[in-house]
């Protein structure tokens, strides 16, 4: 009796969740749960991911949560989309859980930046982790760092692309260092002021020299002076598909999105086109684009490990109606590192 209270609870909150009026609930998306199937896919998910709760009624509210997402994901898989979701790390969190612990773009003000120019003849498809650009996938972990590790990412890319090397480097050190009125480590901060750090101290150095802890602890200056990689400053891009396809043809970008919704936590692989607005709240790295049977695409570097997305990837829809906001605000906050010989 309690098992099919709690699975009318949860298919109330999903009607919710996805704005589908009850009555069009067996016509929309005619499914059912059988209980226990449900228990041993929760189960099964916990030993994929080594997750353990504290009590029993932790456990109770986390098979709740991961339930309804379940749910969630499966509806939308059955709209054929051109994306898929899964229940993947973060499929027992709220969305709500999801926004607090792991978004941490924080600019003051996302004011958007209007085109100003237009390119012509730019290369088709581009994939900076093909030329060596890119380095493998990190993990911010429980820390609000994504600024960090956004701007770091496009640091590799155009050192890379200048020196010949590619070299790992510290986002510890923006986490523990870069601390102001606007980079607040864990709590936040944005990819320019990040950038605006590096070019002042000289330089940053490397994730071997400075390793990754996801917390915010204190800054250890002599590490600063370790100048691996050095940039000379930073350029905003004005809005519009084309100014970021040009600046990507060239090195990877570090964007703001929005992150928040249900989809983009659940993301499996696909492009991803589902709406997701532009209230920016989490940085990434632009490290390509191209097209997938008639759809067109950013690829885009996330820094939640290598179990979410494809591999740590997602690909999010190009040329979107919103022609200078884009994917959930994906053009609104571009900017990258420069760096001259």
């Amino acid at each position: 009796m309690r098992m099919m209270l709690r699975n009318v609870v949860l298919s109330l909150f999903l009607l919710w969740v996805l704005g589908i009026p009850a009555g069009a609930w067996s016509e929309s998306y005619p499914q059912k749960y059988d209980p226990q199937s449900m228990e041993e896919r929760f189960e099964n998910w916990l030993k994929q991911y080594s997750r353990e709760y504290g009590s029993e009624d932790e456990w109770q509210r986390r098979f709740g949560i991961y339930s309804s997402n379940v749910q969630y994901i499966d509806y939308i898989n059955s709209q054929n989309l051109s994306f898929k979701l899964t229940d993947n790390k973060f499929a027992d969190l709220s969305n709500e859980e999801f926004i607090s612990t792991y978004l941490g773009y924080n600019k003051p003000y996302n004011e958007p930046r209007w085109p100003s120019v237009q390119y012509l003849g730019l290369p088709a498809s581009v994939d900076w982790r093909k030329e060596g650009a890119v380095t493998p996938v990190k993990n911010q972990g429980q820390c609000g760092s994504c600024w960090a590790f956004s701007a770091v990412a496009a640091v590799e890319g155009i050192n890379k692309l200048k020196t010949g090397k590619l070299v790992s480097l510290s986002e510890q050190e923006l986490v523990d260092c870069d601390v102001n009125s606007e980079n607040q480590g864990c709590n936040g901060g944005y990819m320019e002021k990040a950038f605006e750090f590096i070019t002042k101290i000289g330089g940053v150095t490397t994730e071997d020299d400075y390793p990754y802890r996801g917390k915010n602890d204190r800054c250890q200056t002599d590490k600063t002076k370790h100048h691996a990689v050095t940039i000379t400053g930073y350029e905003a891009i004005p809005a519009s598909e084309n100014n970021l396809q040009a600046k990507v043809s060239l090195q990877p970008v570090s964007v703001a999105i929005d992150a928040g919704g249900y989809a983009f936590q659940l993301y499996s692989h696909g492009v991803f086109d589902e709406y997701c607005g532009h209230q920016l709240n989490h940085g990434v790295t632009v490290v390509g684009y191209g097209e997938d049977h008639g759809e067109k695409y950013w690829l885009v570097k996330n820094s939640w490990g290598t179990s979410w997305g494809e591999a740590g990837y997602i690909r999010m829809a190009r040329n979107s109606p919103s022609s200078n906001i884009g994917i959930c605000g994906i053009l609104m906050q571009a900017s990258y590192p420069v760096k001259r010989c």
